[in-house]
């Protein structure tokens, strides 16, 4: 998406510092109205921190960030009054009906008293729930209460909607079925989706995402481009002596291999037809292959050196995270 024109996001090196760590380290995008963007990073990237700044949640420690046309510092209850934000963890009310929470949210944002029957009628229809409207939520099905979150998001008609890793702890079934519904939403109501995700599929939906690592921006684009800029195909190779193997390859084909998840896995032009010449003329013995076409984590590795997975294992990150948790209810 062109987003030369109305912006609905613009970032300009944004920054957030917690004493000598730094959360989020001056990042800059823009975001076009009507786009569904995305972050995407491991666990501890600081897109939660970022979302959190654009949210007014928190405040950033430099750099400049306006929303809807709004400053997130200068203009904090402007910025607020014209987003809908769905958090990462749950927040709606088990023990009120659905429609009591939308009820709730929508004297808390001050929609009219006479609108607000009408707009629940249409953004639970929208998410399929209108018939559960009188349900109460603590019987829900996590599926069930994400969509509650994102028709309560709705309620007051921001112009962006915030979604901080939607559809964490669901079934890949479920995610699909909830993107379906953000996707329809996102056309009827013609706002700005931006989310963050670590789950491949999910950004997939999205028109550009950003691919966030340890605090920076390492990529941007839609993603098939950022997937036909890899360039190569992934072929992963099962060997007894995987230290061994990468020696080989380096040796026998000049290929750089490393070890993910416990396989060694390489990137070549043409992987199928790279294949047979592996079985016939590698120095070491083969006892299973796979080759794959580029996918987003080949793209998140191409930039980073490691995939999603093993970001969030690496114990340098996993310290990272700590200490963002430990300052994610900092606010200032």
């Amino acid at each position: 998406m062109d987003v030369t024109g109305t912006r609905a996001i613009t970032v300009d090196n944004l920054l957030k510092r917690y004493g000598d760590f730094e959360a989020v380290k001056g990042v800059s995008f823009e975001v076009g109205q009507g786009e569904v963007f995305g972050f995407l990073g491991p666990n501890g990237a600081g897109k939660s921190t970022t979302i959190n700044m654009l949210c007014t949640l928190t405040r950033p420690t430099s750099g400049r960030a306006e929303v809807a046309g709004h400053d997130v510092v200068s203009a904090r209850d402007d910025v607020r009054r014209n987003i809908g934000l769905v958090f990462q963890d749950p927040t709606l009310d088990g023990y009120l009906t659905a429609l009591q929470n939308l009820r709730l949210h929508a004297e808390l944002y001050g929609v009219e008293s006479a609108l607000v029957l009408p707009r629940a009628k249409q953004v639970l229809q929208m998410v399929g729930l209108w018939d559960r409207r009188d349900g109460v939520v603590q019987t829900f099905s996590g599926g069930m209460r994400r969509r509650l979150e994102i028709a309560r998001g709705l309620m007051h008609s921001p112009r962006v909607l915030f979604l901080d890793e939607p559809t964490i702890g669901l079934d890949p079934q479920t995610r699909r079925s909830i993107w379906t519904y953000i996707r329809e939403l996102q056309e009827r109501e013609q706002i700005t989706i931006f989310m963050t995700t670590h789950y491949m599929d999910e950004a997939e939906w999205c028109d550009r995402i950003a691919i966030m690592d340890a605090g920076q921006i390492v990529a941007l684009d839609a993603p098939e481009t950022l997937k036909a800029g890899v360039g190569t195909d992934r072929v992963t190779i099962q060997t007894d002596d995987n230290e061994a193997a990468i020696a080989a390859l380096a040796a026998d084909f000049g290929v750089e291999a490393r070890i993910v998840e416990g396989h060694v896995t390489f990137g070549v032009a043409g992987g199928e037809t790279f294949v047979p010449r592996l079985f016939s003329e590698f120095s070491v013995p083969v006892t299973g292959v796979s080759v794959s076409r580029p996918t987003l984590d080949d793209v998140f590795m191409s930039y980073t050196g490691s995939t999603i997975r093993d970001a969030e294992e690496d114990p340098a990150k996993a310290r990272n995270r700590t200490m963002m948790r430990m300052m994610g209810g900092a606010r200032r």
